[in-house]
């Protein structure tokens, strides 16, 4: 896998000044573009999209203050449509516009070009097993979040206390299959997973029951999940947990990411500091 990865990474690097397919990565890498996707997310610590970006305008910057071709050529050679959008782009990434830093000599920033190697860890078992499952619910209460990388998301903290007693106490009743009781769910991630995004988060439980009027309900399909356990601080080890699926057992089985939803299953301590955690994520057979 790290050989075809890095072979992705070198069709990158000698595509800078030219339209790249992600259709065209993922089938180096033997993945499905959403897995590809999501694995460089996990591994780079930067969306697909944003490293390309950033590495354009790194080797823009550079051509701009060779000073070789004008502002405009390097623009388009780039593949931005007009002066003032790569400007902007320009701008974004440097801290200043290409004409100054023209002008000026200015100390532009860098993106490193990235391969990927191995590094070996795995001194500790990840606790993971494979379940198929039948169509289900989601029924629970539902809001729009953004996505946040590390500690609480406060968005998801507040709409979560806007829950009554009474209505949680209803929502959990209607539990009755695996993972069973409350449950936090994430559905119709944007791809990059870049922080901010949005996403759908309901509070809900998994069920076959029929949901009251008043509850949102998302339908799942049939299929292959992994599931994934572990425990520790909260809530950092739940987002390290979230991390090593994708930057060690991935890399280590022959499964991939599909689209749906992921679900998490958490019994916090009483003090708030520890946590119980189970990580259910939509997967199938990766191609041989």
């Amino acid at each position: 896998m790290l050989e075809r990865l890095n072979q992705a990474m070198e069709h990158i690097e000698s595509h800078l000044d030219q339209p790249i397919d992600v259709a065209d990565l993922a089938r180096m890498t033997a993945m499905s573009e959403y897995h590809f996707r999501r694995l460089f997310s996990a591994l780079a610590g930067v969306p697909l999209s944003e490293y390309i970006r950033r590495r354009r305008l790194t080797v823009a910057g550079a051509e701009v203050l060779a000073g070789e071709r004008t502002l405009l050529d390097v623009a388009v050679r780039y593949g931005y449509g007009s002066g003032e959008a790569f400007a902007r782009a320009f701008r974004a990434v440097h801290g200043v516009g290409p004409g100054e830093a023209r002008r000026t000599g200015a100390a532009l920033h860098s993106q490193p070009r990235m391969s990927f190697r191995l590094i070996i860890e795995g001194s500790s078992s990840m606790r993971y097993r494979i379940v198929d499952k039948d169509e289900f619910r989601v029924v629970g209460k539902k809001a729009r979040v953004p996505l946040v990388h590390e500690g609480v998301n406060p968005a998801i903290a507040e709409f979560v206390r806007g829950i009554g007693p009474e209505t949680l106490a209803r929502i959990t009743a209607l539990s009755d299959q695996e993972p069973a009781g409350i449950v936090g769910v994430s559905d119709q991630l944007d791809p990059s997973r870049a922080e901010g995004t949005e996403l759908d988060y309901y509070q809900g439980v998994v069920t076959s029951a029929k949901a009251p009027e008043d509850m949102d309900v998302l339908a799942v399909p049939a299929g292959t999940w992994a599931v994934f356990e572990n425990s520790g601080p909260f809530p950092q080890a739940l987002q390290h947990l979230w991390r090593d699926v994708f930057m060690q057992w991935f890399p280590s089985n022959p499964y991939q990411s599909r689209p749906g939803p992921e679900i998490l299953q958490v019994s916090v301590a009483q003090d708030g500091t520890q946590a119980d955690a189970k990580l259910w994520i939509p997967v199938e057979r990766a191609a041989a």
